[in-house]
This record gives C-alpha cells, structure tokens and sequence, in this order.
C-alpha cells in the first residue's frame, strides 16, 4: 500500500461507484466493503487513516454487556455475531480475553453469572466461553492486586480484545488488496452538485502537494464521525447537528498494578458507568468516562475531572494504588453519537445503534456505531447506497474476507511484540536482516525496531512521526515519554525514505512533541 500509487490510480479513473469521506472503522470498513462486491471504490481521508476516534478505543471486542442491562438485546446480538466474525477474520489482532467482575455483596456473584450466561447464549456458535461464578480465593488467585477488603466472589467472562488502529491500517490494505483506491492526507473541501442539486462528487485538496481534484461518483457517503457536522455543512442549506460528541478517556499504567493475563472490569461506577483495567501490548489501559462536549478536536484532550474519576475508581478497587506519577500515557477519544431527538440527554441514554442518513442531495451519512460493529455497519452503507442511488446490486461477501495479516495467534506467539503484524512477520524480521541498521530499537526499554518503522513507512502509507508512533507503531499511547524521546530518530528515517529536508525533520519533532504532550499528565 504506497500513497504515491494511490495518487496514480486516482488521476486514472473518471467516475467512482462510491466515493467515501472518512478513514476511520465506518469509512475504512464500507471502502472494503464496496470493493469486495466489485464497484470502482475510493476512500478519502484529511489526516490518517484511524487519527481520531478509531485509535482511541478501549480496545474492547465487545456486545456491551451494559446494553444488555439496558435491555438493548438486538444491538448486544448484533455485536456478539460481530465479534466472532472479527476474531475469525483477523485473529492476529483480536484475542479472547477472559475479564472478572469482583462482586463486593452477596447478590452480585449471583446477579452477574445469570446476565453473563444470557450474554453467552445470545452469542450462540460464536461465543469465545462459557461464564461462571468464582470464590473469593479464586478471584484473588487470577487477579492478584485486587482491593480484598469487603470482596465477597467473583464472576469470570470471556470477551474479546484488539489493537484498534493496527486493524484500521489492515482493512485499508485489504479495500486496496480488493482494487479500492484509498488516500490519507486528502481532505474534501466542498461537495459537488448538479442543477437539481443532487450530488455528484467531491472537491479534495492533497494535503501535501496542495493540489485539489474533482472526484465524480454514483454514490457518496460520509463517515467522518465526530466531523460529520463539518460536511453537512457543505451539504444542507439550513444547518442542523447531526452528532454529539462524547468524551471517553484512558490512562495506561505499568503493568505491576494488575499482573495478570485477566481483565477487571467494574460493571457499575460511583456515576453508573462501567469500567475496565485491560492488558494491552504488556500494559494496563485503565477506562472509560462518558462525557459530552461542545467542541470536537482532532486531538481531544482529557479532562482533569476524568482523570480524577479514573483515578479514584482504579484506587478503589485495586489493593496497588495508582497515582498521577505511575500514568505512563493518557489518551481522549470522542464518540460521534447520534444527536438525540430531544435536547438534554445524557451520554448514557444517546443509543450506540449506527444510523443511515439520506439527505434530499442524495448523501449518504452513518452516525453512531462502534468498532466492533464496524463490518455491518459497512455493509448496511452499502446496500442503502445499492437502493437510493440504484447501483447495480451485488451481494456482501465481507462475512468470510480475511483481513490483511490474518492468521491464528495463540499466547505464545504474542510474547513476541511482533504479533499484530500476523503474516507479515517474516518480511519485517528480513527487514532487519538485509538492512541491519534497521535492527536497532526505537527505545531501550521497548522491543520495537527501525525495521517497523520502515514497513510503516513502505507499505502502511505512514507520512508522519505522528502516523508511525501513535497509530502503526503504539509507543505514543503506551509510553508518552519514550515516544518523545524517539521521535527524531523516526523523523531522520521518514526524511530520508520520503525525501524531505532538515526544516520538514525539524518541523515534525516540533509537531510531534506539542502532540504528545497531550499524552502526559499535567503536574498539579
């Protein structure tokens, strides 16, 4: 996957099938699905693929166990089947993940087993095991930092778990494995319409060369998440929100604070939320908040009530106290959920369903949604796009695409940090072996080479230190600090593989590290 043959395949083509604004899970997940059916297919996305919300995740594969509680059993359906479909479909970069609610009274044991055993039956053929209740010593055994004090059992589940912008950058390979054009750094700065005033393409302007194309297509569709605001702008004559964002944030510790291959997970907070302490790449994300926003930000910044709820909710329930000092990273994503009928609702209430958007234009828009939903969501896209804009119809065939790197991965293989890149594995390793200057490590601390960051660079259409340490390689959000303190070696590389000079080398550990510090806390 290489931007400058991307470039290429656009200046060729005449007219699109379907031209779809946004590279995120939606975006990325409809250009793959309309290129797999057969339609002349390009995506197109202002910054990097997965820059916002889609690497901003709790990293959860999951039917929500809190809408089952809300009674929302289709969309927890939906999202188990989902699931499933995902772990077979790229199991190098989905696991199944066992987490343990500690009960802390004598009902929620009981409470808990009977919801996670409906939990496991709605998932039918697909589900990754069975749940069970557990004593309070075996709840002690699997998650030994666990606050003892008032714990009563315990109850063991099974969900599943990934590297979000991993997955992001793999379906982008596999669209253009399946023929469809996709390009980072190209952003639709108007929509085109006829004398009728239905749409019939975009006007984008390459980021990096300043130059701007027109781009004809039967079927445009806008999955731009928390943006979706932005391009409606362009498309209504009488401006309406379509979205609301919602903050979500996570601060990532060492992993001493829960050493176990089991997640915690605290189904009802001081507030009612849920929240989680997940193993990630030898980490622990520990989240999430819920809360609305007025403004929206490519880099959203976490608030410090957040942080102090996280904070105190991770003290409460584990018997190794986190403090402000142990945070190692804290990263914000924003939820672009659909704008509620009435005004006034809490995040809590806003529904997770994706919802299709027709406009008189003839724009198609999907709001709402999640990660793990992201295949139906596609393929909902496009069969809308198949009726309203009378496509010639073709069936979805996404249900058995493997996604690009695909391969079982059993918990040996991911003691080598190299897993998430599946079948890939062998280029990189010779990589460092044709090239040995690539086999240093990016930081002493961390596994990661220069071999990774060349392969970023080659064939995941990395064009920033940016792109390369928070979204291919995940330093940024595992280790601020370290990231920082690997930025200019990343910078030379990229200079030297993209051909720019010393003021671009310069120019982007500047960027990189005013990006970064967002990812640290602030001393109070």
């Amino acid at each position: 996957m290489k931007r400058i043959e991307q470039l290429s395949k656009l200046k060729q083509t005449q007219e699109w099938d379907i031209i779809v604004i946004g590279g995120g899970a939606s975006g990325l997940g409809t250009a793959l699905d309309a290129a797999s059916r057969g339609y002349k297919t390009i995506l197109l996305e202002s910054v990097d693929f997965a820059k916002g919300t889609s690497s901003r995740s709790t990293k959860l594969v999951h039917g929500g166990v809190r809408y089952l509680e809300q009674g929302d059993i289709s969309l927890v359906r939906e999202a188990l089947k989902e699931r499933g479909l995902m772990a077979q479909n790229a199991g190098h970069l989905v696991k199944n993940q066992s987490f343990i609610i500690p009960n802390y009274n004598w009902w929620g044991g009981y409470f808990y087993t009977i919801g996670l055993t409906i939990y496991d039956l709605l998932a039918g053929k697909l589900s990754l095991g069975k749940s069970k209740y557990i004593t309070k010593k075996k709840t002690i055994e699997l998650l030994p930092t666990v606050e003892t004090k008032d714990l009563v059992s315990g109850v063991i589940y099974q969900d599943g778990q990934f590297d979000d912008s991993r997955l992001a950058i793999n379906i982008a390979q596999t669209a253009v494995e399946n023929d469809a054009c996709l390009l980072n750094y190209s952003k639709v700065i108007n929509l085109l319409k006829n004398d009728t005033n239905q749409i019939i393409g975009v006007l984008i302007e390459d980021q990096e060369s300043g130059e701007r194309y027109e781009i004809k297509g039967k079927a445009i569709i806008n999955a731009t998440g928390v943006f979706t605001n932005a391009i409606m702008k362009l498309n209504d004559t009488v401006y309406k929100k379509y979205i609301v964002p919602s903050q979500g944030i996570h601060l990532v510790f060492d992993k001493s604070f829960l050493p176990s291959d089991h997640a915690l997970m605290i189904p009802k907070t001081s507030d009612g939320r849920v929240l989680f302490a997940v193993p990630w790449h030898d980490k622990i994300v520990v989240g999430t908040t819920d809360t609305l926003i007025k403004k929206h930000s490519l880099e959203p910044i976490a608030l410090e009530s957040e942080i102090e709820f996280v904070l105190e909710t991770a003290q409460r329930f584990l018997a190794k106290k986190p403090t402000r000092a142990d945070v190692l990273s804290v990263f914000a994503g924003l939820r672009p959920l659909a704008a509620p009928e009435k005004e006034g609702k809490s995040t809590k209430e806003v529904s997770r369903s994706h919802k299709i958007i027709v406009s008189e234009t003839g724009l198609i828009t999907i709001t709402g949604g999640k990660w793990t939903t992201y295949r139906k969501i596609a393929e909902d896209i496009i069969d809308k796009a198949i009726t309203v804009r009378h496509l010639e119809k073709k069936e979805c065939k996404t249900e058995h695409i493997a996604i690009h790197g695909n391969k079982k991965t059993n918990t040996l293989d991911r003691e080598n940090h190299l897993y998430i890149y599946g079948t890939d594995i062998p280029q990189i390793i010779e990589l460092q072996n044709t090239e040995p200057e690539l086999s240093e490590k990016l930081h002493p601390n961390y596994n990661y080479t220069m071999a990774e960051v060349a392969w970023a660079i080659r064939h995941e259409m990395a064009r920033t230190v940016d792109d390369v340490l928070a979204r291919r390689v995940r330093l940024l959000f595992l280790d601020a600090r370290a990231a920082i303190a690997s930025c200019e070696k990343v910078a030379q590389l990229l200079a030297k593989e993209l051909d720019h000079d010393e003021i671009w080398i310069q120019n982007q550990i500047l960027e990189f590290k005013t990006i970064a510090k967002g990812f640290l806390l602030k001393e109070l």
